[in-house]
């Protein structure tokens, strides 16, 4: 019997939360590795040979190395690892998982990504302050996939994929947690994605608030500077 698999990520990464919280609901054993991106310890040499993309999250699962969250989260599906409570086996629910989770990357993921990176990223590698018109049309544009979240995906006050949490929940509330380290919370515009976020947060249990502890520890910071 092999090793458990390793994971390498870093808690400041959307679908590395994610994937380290459904391992953790999963109960599933993996040996930990955090990669500080901050640092470039992802542009290492010694990293390279773990993901050639030098990206984060990845794994290996004694020598077989994969990378990009989904296909990781589809692999340990497969494999027994991942609770069938988060990723279905039964292929319509599966389906319904999957039909969220190739939307949202080009929509809600990309869109809340540029927002954060454009305002909070870009600011602390240049040290220049963001262009107000260039943050505003990013705003509009995450905005307008919000829309789509709340109108379609949240129609039923529901979960996305069906009456339950699954792995759609938690990857979709990762990426919207990580504006808030931009200062912008969806909650304050959205009623059912307040509603929604609340209760994947409380089903996560104390997972999502570990995965989360460093994000909170930069809106608070924020918050601070702002008195």
């Amino acid at each position: 019997m092999g090793r458990p698999i390793s994971l390498y990520y870093d808690l400041m990464s959307q679908p590395s939360r994610a994937l380290w919280i459904i391992l953790k609901m999963s109960k599933a054993p993996f040996e930990d590795y955090q990669v500080a991106l901050r640092k470039g310890e992802h542009m290492s040499t010694e990293f390279k040979t773990i993901n050639r993309f030098q990206k984060v999250p990845c794994i290996d699962d004694n020598g077989f190395k994969l990378a990009e969250s989904i296909a990781i989260l589809r692999y340990l599906s497969q494999k027994g690892i991942i609770s069938s409570a988060l990723y279905p086996t039964d292929i319509k629910e599966q389906a319904r998982v999957d039909e969220f989770l190739e939307w949202q990357h080009l929509t809600l993921r990309l869109g809340c990504a540029l927002f954060f990176r454009e305002k909070v990223l870009e600011p602390s590698l240049s040290g220049q302050q963001p262009k107000a018109e260039k943050i505003k049309k990013l705003k509009q544009t995450m905005e307008g996939n919000l829309d789509i979240f709340e109108k379609i995906w949240l129609e039923k006050g529901n979960y996305l994929s069906g009456d339950r949490l699954t792995a759609a929940d938690i990857f979709a509330a990762c990426e919207i947690e990580q504006t808030r380290g931009a200062g912008y919370d969806a909650s304050d515009k959205y009623p059912k994605l307040k509603a929604w976020i609340g209760k994947v947060r409380k089903e996560t249990g104390p997972h999502y608030e570990a995965a989360h502890k460093y994000l909170n520890k930069l809106v608070s910071a924020q918050a601070k500077a702002k008195l």
